[in-house]
Formats: C-alpha cells, sequence, structure tokens
C-alpha cells in the first residue's frame, strides 16, 4: 500500500474522516463536520483490514497524532486542532462549501 492508495479512498469524496471506533477526539471531529449537514465518509482505521497500513501512511504525511485525519475537498486539512482551529476562524462552513459537502 503507498500514497497512491490513501489518494484514491479520498478522491470524489468532498469530506473524509480517518478515524478510529474508540477515539473520543475523532468522535468530536465526527459530530462538529455533522452538525454542519455534512456526510462524511468515515474511515475506521481499527475496522478496517488495511487500516494499520494506512495509519502508517498517515504518519508520513505528518499527521500525528495520526487520528482523527480530515481531508476536505481531497486536500489534508489535519487532524482535530485543525480543524478546531478553522472552526474558530469561521472557516470552516465556508471551507465546507467550497467542497460542495454542504450547500446553504
Amino acid at each position: 500500500m503507498d500514497m497512491n492508495a490513501v489518494k484514491g479512498l479520498v478522491a470524489e469524496k468532498p469530506v473524509v474522516i480517518f478515524s478510529r471506533s474508540q477515539c473520543s477526539m475523532s468522535y468530536t471531529v465526527k459530530a462538529l463536520i455533522s452538525s454542519f449537514g455534512a456526510n462524511p465518509t468515515v474511515y475506521e482505521l481499527d475496522e478496517i483490514p488495511n487500516g494499520h497500513q494506512i495509519e502508517t501512511l498517515l504518519l508520513q504525511l505528518g499527521c500525528e497524532p495520526c487520528v482523527p485525519v480530515v481531508f476536505i475537498g481531497q486536500k489534508l486539512i489535519g487532524g482535530a486542532r485543525e480543524l478546531m482551529s478553522l472552526q474558530v476562524r469561521n472557516e470552516l462552513m465556508p471551507l465546507l462549501m467550497s467542497a460542495r459537502a454542504i450547500w446553504v
């Protein structure tokens, strides 16, 4: 598995979240994105067969901690800290709109 595999998982999807099913920060990120009416594609790395390999690739992209990791409009946003920062600056909704994840 290589970076093209991650690119394939996020291709043509407005919002993708790499998560772990028991991670509280992953839950918070999913709830925040969903609160705007977006329907993110979520990959629970602890529940899919190649989850450990994807986790390793996300670490190579500089994502630390490795979950949650958010892509909006096929662009790597980062983790919970980066997403919350966008929300505080009122930049998350416009980003979701430009990715066609939500319509207002």
